[in-house]
Order: structure tokens, then sequence, then C-alpha cells
């Protein structure tokens, strides 16, 4: 199929001229093309340019979209999510709410356990279902491209079947979903008295499996006070490296631990949270080639700090940003009022919460090379805003300003 999108009011292809991610004052760089237009054909952008530019008599056999009075940009890349649960979570959003804090409801039952036995309590055809729900409600506000972790299972059984329940949804749903293995997510209630004999299981039995079986991308730990070690989360991630799976870490969240170091040093893909980054963590980072992505839905969700995003992005550390959506610390999907509260709580600005919304986003699911930005040779994942203009969609938070997506360079209603 060929389409030409026309009339494009305001056009940002978020270009990053053959670089992985944008970093520093790249991060402000949009690409902005007014009055514009781009031409794609077989799921691929194959033109852009200006419309005077535009030969409009040589596109026999294309289809026509006028994007009049439109912002175009690529689609949302959201590269942090727990989207695959089950049931909720909102009598402990009553007890933080009464003053509690994260460890407190942990202790008492609740947290990541509470979720852990719902899972196990489900088949793979209710995960999905739940999931199924989710996921159009994502794209309809302009997420293309999720990434989504395993971690309510924390058994060889339940783990395996919430990746083969993410990678059945990749294969039945037009989102793109990339599944990440979170075996190391916390310590299950039947190992507490033995935990060496859990991250065993994770290295010795499910890893293997994992990727023998090609269930996933990436190999995630959340390295933090009371959940995994440093020393155990290089072991589970050194062993996950040698069999293909690529590194993530959860690191600095609840506390300083020495994660982003630990990222940086593993060479991970992306070091995910990082409220609590030293100065140290950061120009760790800012010598690797790993993604800080920075989740301020849950800063804003769990009343805590957030992360030094003008640090890291000063320090030239790429940064993303995502949403962390899950039933715990973030029961919010929208990539747009991430970047508002990015923008508002963070100083960032308007293009750089945009570029870590994108580009930086498929760097930090190490797939910039095809997605993430508007340019020749890329999947055409392209949405259609009804706004003034750009700085528009983190200043007019609380509106879906989506009118129409392309993904796989098909038009799809909202």
């Amino acid at each position: 199929m060929n389409l030409a999108l026309i009339n494009i009011k305001q056009l940002l292809t978020v270009a990053a001229h053959g670089g992985r991610a944008k970093r520093g004052s790249e991060m402000s760089d949009l690409g902005v093309i007014e009055n514009s237009a781009v031409l794609i054909e077989n799921e691929k952008i194959t033109w852009i340019g200006k419309m005077e530019e535009l030969a409009m008599a040589s596109m026999k056999e294309t289809d026509v979209l006028d994007c009049i009075d439109k912002v175009v940009m690529p689609g949302f890349i959201d590269s942090h999510t727990h989207l695959l649960f089950a049931g909720s979570r909102e009598d402990e959003f009553s007890m933080r709410s009464a003053g509690s804090s994260y460890q407190e409801i942990a202790a008492a039952g609740g947290g990541i356990q509470n979720t852990v036995d719902k899972v196990r309590e489900s088949s793979k055809r209710e995960l999905k279902k739940n999931a199924r729900r989710w996921l159009g409600a994502m794209m309809r506000q302009g997420t293309t491209t999720i990434e989504v972790k395993s971690g309510y299972g924390l058994d060889m059984e339940n783990e395996i079947k919430m990746l083969e329940a993410i990678n059945e949804l990749q294969a039945e749903e037009v989102m793109t979903v990339v599944p990440t293995f979170l075996g190391a997510h916390a310590v299950p209630a039947e190992h507490r008295s033995n935990r060496d004999a859990y991250v065993r299981e994770v290295t010795d039995r499910m890893i293997p499996y994992v990727a023998k079986k090609k269930l996933a991308a990436f190999c995630d730990v959340f390295c933090e006070n009371g959940y995994f070690t440093v020393e155990e989360s290089r072991s589970i991630l050194l062993n996950g490296k040698k069999q293909g799976l690529l590194p993530k870490l959860h690191a600095e969240e609840l506390a300083g631990s020495g994660g982003a170091e630990l990222a940086a040093e593993l060479g991970a893909v992306s070091a995910d949270h990082l409220e609590h980054v030293s100065d140290s963590g950061i120009a760790a980072l800012a010598r690797a080639s790993t993604v800080a992505t920075l989740l301020p839905g849950v800063s804003f969700f769990l009343n805590h700090p957030y992360a030094p995003a003008r640090k890291l992005i000063d320090a030239g550390v790429p940064v993303a940003l995502a949403s962390d959506f899950n039933p715990g610390s973030c029961m919010s999907y929208s990539m747009p009022l991430m970047m508002t509260i990015a923008c508002t709580q963070m100083r960032m600005s308007p293009e750089e919460a945009i570029t870590a919304s994108t580009i930086n986003g498929a760097a930090a699911l190490n797939l910039s090379d095809s997605i993430g930005s508007i340019e020749v040779g890329k999947k055409a994942d392209l949405i259609l805003l009804n706004l003034p203009n750009y700085k528009f969609l983190p200043y007019h938070f609380g509106e879906n300003h989506v009118s129409k997506i392309v993904k796989n360079g098909v038009v799809l209603e909202v």
C-alpha cells in the first residue's frame, strides 16, 4: 500500500541522522518542517519534504491523507511497562493516601506480591484479555510501540506463562510489543527464607529456557535495597547476557544503590527509574551508551522524588520517558501526561520530552534504527494531532489530541 500525508501543518521528524539516540542539546532539535508531506510505501517512509517539492502527478495508485491543520510526529514509544497483570490495587492507593510507605505496604502483604498472587491464579487467556483492553487504550492515545515485562509470576511456570502471553499479543495485535524477562522483580514469599535458591532458579532454570525459546529480548532486574543486591543483579544479568538476553536494570528508585554504575559496567541498554542516582552514577552513564529511562508518573503517583532529568541531560546522558504502567506505582499509560509531568516537575523542555518519548524510547528498546523518528527507510509509525503547534502537546494536558494513527503505513481511526 502506498500512502501520502499532505498539507502537514507541522512535521516533527525527530531525526537522529544515523545516531542511536539523542544526547544533550541534540534532544532539543525536533527537525521541524512546516507545510510538509510524507510518502510511505510498503510500510516504510520513502520521502519527506516541503509541499511545494512534492510531485503530486507522480503519485499514481497512492492513497492521500490530508493533514491540514495537523501536527504529525512519530508514535510514542513506551519503553517501560508492566502491562500484563491481573487485579488492581486501589486499596494500597488508599493506604498511601493515609500515609503508609511503599515498604510498609509491601510488608503488610501488598506491593508486588499482591499482584503475583493474582497473576498466578489467572490463565494466560485471562491475562491477554485484560492486556488487550490496555493496549487499545494506549494506542488511542498515540503509543505505537511498548515494552512489556514479566515479573508477576516469580516462578518458572508463571514467568513462562507471562512471556508466552506477551509474545502472543505481539503476534496478534497491531501494537508493536517488546517482551522483557523480569524474573528478578522480587523474591517471592515462598523463597524469602532462602533467597539464594531463588536467584539460582532465575539464573539456572528460567534464563536458559527463556533464551532457548526466544521468549524475550531483554533481561531486567529490580536492583534495589530489599529486592536484589548489586552482586545478585550482576550475576543474573551476566547470565542473561551470555545467552543473548540484553541487560536492562531497575536502578536507584527507592535509594542510591550503585545500580547506575552497574548498568554502565554491563553495557545495559537502559537504566530505568534513577530517582536517587548519584553524581558518579550519572558520570558512568554519560560514558556509556546506556539510555536513562525516567518514569515521572511513578514519582507523581507515589509522591516520591523525581529523577534529576536536567543533570542527566546536561551531562550528555540520552534520556527517555516511559509510563511504567502497572497496578501499584503508576496506574496510567498516558505518554502525553508523562511529558507534562516531565516538563513541570523535572525541568525538561517540550522538545526534550518529545525526543525522550520517541527516538530515545526506541533506543531504550534497541529499535531506533527502525522506529522512533520520521526518516527515509524507517517504519511508518506516525500520529496526527489536533494541535496549533507541538508545544501544546504537554501544555494542554488531560486531553487526547490524537486524531489518527498511521501504524506500519496503515491509517487507523482513533
